[in-house]
């Protein structure tokens, strides 16, 4: 079975979606129109902006998520997944892919949810970290042990975990971790807790924005991160969305699941192969490639 999967946010890069303008009159055309719904020129930023400038969270997750459906949509009669699944961010992409949401809608509520998380952000202090070579219980059992708010966030594959939390919290986690054998436990540059707690503000602020937006059956299942199942459901899709920010991205548990329900060939479908490798080292068997 083809599984198609789409990143989330870190894949983006300068000069990301340039040759899908360039060279499809309907890449262009979906472009432009994101332009419109945005209300400011983000494909001048994906083509010719700076590190800096696509790091912003208001323009990292629309880029993103823009790259991975306007591409899915060129494949054209090519594109015909199975099922679907998408890491944080990239839930939304694989949604609009599948049929569950417009393009419209979808990436007005990417746009909402960058600036929810954002506003989230600033409230408290808050940061993530890499946590190598433990297994997953341990780092949950540290993460437990620790004084504040730190959880597991993102299971990425065995052996690489991310944490989140407080920043007081994942510092003093991160020296626990070492002290229980992780080859590594480093802070990641990013701009807040995501996936945590701390998101609680923009869970809320988001699951109005989700409730008001109309989804359809889609034509195929969508592994969802809180889940890691197959979801088909246009209720319980929103529901799982509505958690995904205060809670973690179980991408080992889908995968692995999706390997279980018959995927043969994992297709990357966005900026980078990040997943493609993680899902190399979920399963050595597991067959990737990129669109």
């Amino acid at each position: 079975m083809k599984a198609y999967v789409f990143p989330g946010q870190g894949a983006q890069f300068t000069g990301m979606g340039k040759d899908l303008y360039e060279n499809s009159a309907l890449a262009k055309e979906l472009f432009e129109k994101a332009n419109e719904i945005l209300g400011f020129r983000i494909t001048d930023i994906m083509f010719e902006g700076t590190a800096e400038e696509l790091k912003e969270t208001k323009v990292t997750q629309p880029a993103v998520f823009l790259h991975s459906v306007i591409l899915a949509k060129t494949l054209g009669e090519d594109f015909k997944p199975e099922m679907v699944a998408g890491h944080s961010l990239g839930e939304f992409s694989s949604l609009v892919a599948n049929g569950a949401l417009s393009f419209e809608d979808g990436l007005k509520l990417v746009s909402q949810r960058a600036l929810a998380m954002q506003k989230a952000c600033e409230i408290k202090p808050s940061t993530m970290a890499a946590v190598l070579g433990l297994a997953d219980n341990i780092v949950e059992e540290v993460c437990a042990s620790i004084d504040g708010i730190v959880v597991a966030a993102n299971y990425n594959c065995p052996g690489q975990l991310v944490i989140s939390g407080e920043t007081s919290a994942v510092e003093k986690a991160c020296e626990a971790m070492k002290a229980a054998g992780a080859k590594r436990a480093l802070l990641l540059p990013v701009g807040g807790a995501f996936h945590s707690p701390m998101m609680e503000p923009a869970r809320e602020e988001l699951a109005a924005a989700i409730e008001a937006t109309t989804f359809t059956t889609p034509i195929c299942p969508v592994y969802q991160n809180v889940t890691a199942s197959a979801v088909s459901d246009p209720a319980e899709i929103k529901k799982n969305l509505i958690i995904q920010l205060t809670a973690p991205v179980k991408w080992t548990q889908s995968v692995q699941q999706m390997i279980k329900d018959g995927a043969t060939l994992f297709t990357e479908v966005g900026p980078g192969k990040v997943l493609a490798g993680l899902i190399g080292k979920i399963d050595k068997e597991a067959v990737t490639a990129n669109a």
